[in-house]
């Protein structure tokens, strides 16, 4: 059975979705328990195959038993054996927590979001695991549909919103097609690891220099790196509360983790480092990205786009720190995927929880809210100190090894926007911590200050998720040196020092 855990994190999810359409047509009640099991088995097979590799190193399935590069093949190793353990778990307790707010939100369509939801987690656990470029290419195209689609479903202004992420997520995939298509011409080949070896002597070839920057820049495009993220503020703020707390804290992530590995994998370190002699230029992209992430959250009046725009700082963190060009770097930017994707998470089912019980998530919404959803707030108190890197929080540990990375690097332009980045965090969550702690203030200055209200707080299916998940904040910060260890180490290349 563990010899096609590859095949199954992809098979019966794909399989679910098009059950779970079926099921919506004849009983709605049946699609989350479908998509609960789906998912769990995903998850399940893919914690499984993170084991396999910590056992026994990288594994290569073969779709169908044909050899690369006729056939497809999977190549899962420590790199991608986590974030594919990350998508999956993510999506799991998301899909548990966010049960209720579907079906209040979008009681007549339940069956269409639940084909969606699992047929994008497919597409995530896809682009994450396949070792072909067109196949990644058709994944990244499910992952979008998909959440083009969810996205739709929400606020009046959804649709508009989705409009402007597809025509800028089309023009990435596009530009990504354009270098694969470059790459095929100069190689004759699609799969990764074949592509790789074909690649060294066609080095200088100028063909190659454009397949790379034209696939480095629709991938920019997909995960929101500034001054390309655009679309990403409206469509994750008008998304229903379920599709905003599935693709905030993944699509972005998995499109780091696509550029890592064609960085690492398919061009090497050595052509995207040192021929290629753009690693600075792209970290001081990143600290504008940074400044301008964080000064653009100050600006909102709301959590939810507030976070969004705190997420296109998150992304110039990942990309500034894989192109700082050192291990430390690295390390950080591969363990920021997966703590980015637990605090996106924590912060934006905190939403969830705040939309589903007052309908609401502008600051004005907010007064209050520690005496009326006091478990909520408490999780988001977790998620804001990771956010902002307070230790023991995973977030702190992913900093550090950022600015230690930048420090070595010489590149404190970007150390001074990490640490930038993390002061305005802390206004900015401090500024909803006092909102929802001390207001409304009381007009009769020296009595008491606050109207008794009854508490409101959202279900135990919506809390207990969300409390792993503040949990998890917290275990993984203190199990940082192991996940690094074990796991991180072997995925930054030996020749990274």
């Amino acid at each position: 059975m563990s010899q096609q855990y590859a095949a199954l994190l992809v098979v019966v999810p794909l399989l679910s979705a098009l059950v779970i359409s079926i099921a919506g047509l004849v009983n709605k009640r049946l699609c989350f328990p479908i998509a609960v099991a789906a998912l769990g088995v995903a998850a399940y097979s893919c914690i499984g195959l993170l084991l396999r590799v910590l056992n026994e190193g990288v594994i290569v399935y073969k779709l169908g038993g044909w050899d690369p590069p006729m056939g497809i093949a999977y190549y899962v190793d420590h790199l991608n054996g986590l974030v594919l353990a990350v998508v999956s778990v993510v999506a799991f307790l998301n899909l548990i927590a966010s049960k209720k707010s579907i079906e209040l939100e979008m009681p007549d369509k339940m069956g269409a979001f639940y084909a969606l939801y699992v047929l994008q987690v497919t597409g995530l656990l896809g682009i994450v695991v396949t070792g072909d470029a067109f196949n990644l290419y058709v994944l990244l195209e499910i992952t979008a549909l998909t959440g083009y689609g969810m996205l739709a479903m929400g606020e009046d202004r959804a649709c508009l919103s989705t409009l402007n992420y597809l025509y800028m997520g089309t023009i990435g995939a596009c530009f990504y097609l354009l270098g694969v298509g470059y790459l095929y011409i100069v190689t004759g080949s699609l799969n990764m690891v074949d592509i790789a070896h074909l690649l060294p002597p066609l080095y200088q070839s100028k063909a190659v220099l454009a397949a790379f920057i034209i696939c480095l820049v629709g991938v920019w495009l997909k995960m929101a790196f500034f001054p390309l993220h655009a679309w990403l503020p409206n469509a994750y703020t008008h998304g229903p509360s379920a599709a905003s707390s599935l693709i905030a804290p993944l699509v972005t992530k998995v499109m780091v983790y696509v550029m890592i590995r064609l960085i690492l994998t398919v061009f090497t370190p050595d052509f995207a480092f040192t021929m290629l002699n753009i690693s600075e230029p792209i970290v001081w992209l990143a600290v504008i990205a940074i400044v301008m992430g964080a000064i653009l959250a100050l600006a909102q009046r709301d959590l939810k786009k507030m976070l969004t725009y705190i997420i296109v700082a998150e992304v110039g963190y990942m990309v500034g720190g894989a192109w700082l060009g050192n291990r430390d770097g690295m390390t950080g930017a591969i363990l920021h995927i997966l703590n980015d994707a637990l605090m996106t998470l924590c912060a934006f089912l905190v939403v969830g929880n705040i939309v589903y019980k007052l309908k609401g998530y502008a600051f004005d919404d907010l007064k209050g809210l520690f005496r009326k959803m006091p478990f909520t707030m408490g999780a988001f108190v977790v998620g804001a100190l990771s956010i902002i890197g307070v230790p023991p929080t995973c977030g702190f540990f992913s900093k550090w090894y950022l600015i230690s990375g930048a420090i070595q690097a010489g590149q404190y332009g970007f150390m001074v926007a990490l640490i930038f980045s993390s002061l305005v965090n802390v206004v900015l969550f401090f500024r909803i911590i006092e909102i929802g702690f001390f207001e409304p203030f009381s007009d009769h200055h020296g009595h008491d200050h606050h109207t008794e209200e009854p508490m409101a707080e959202a279900p135990l299916t919506m809390l207990v998720p969300l409390f792993i998940v503040a949990a998890g904040l917290v275990v993984v910060g203190l199990y940082t040196g192991d996940i690094v260890n074990y796991i991180i180490r072997f995925a930054v290349p030996k020749g990274l020092i």
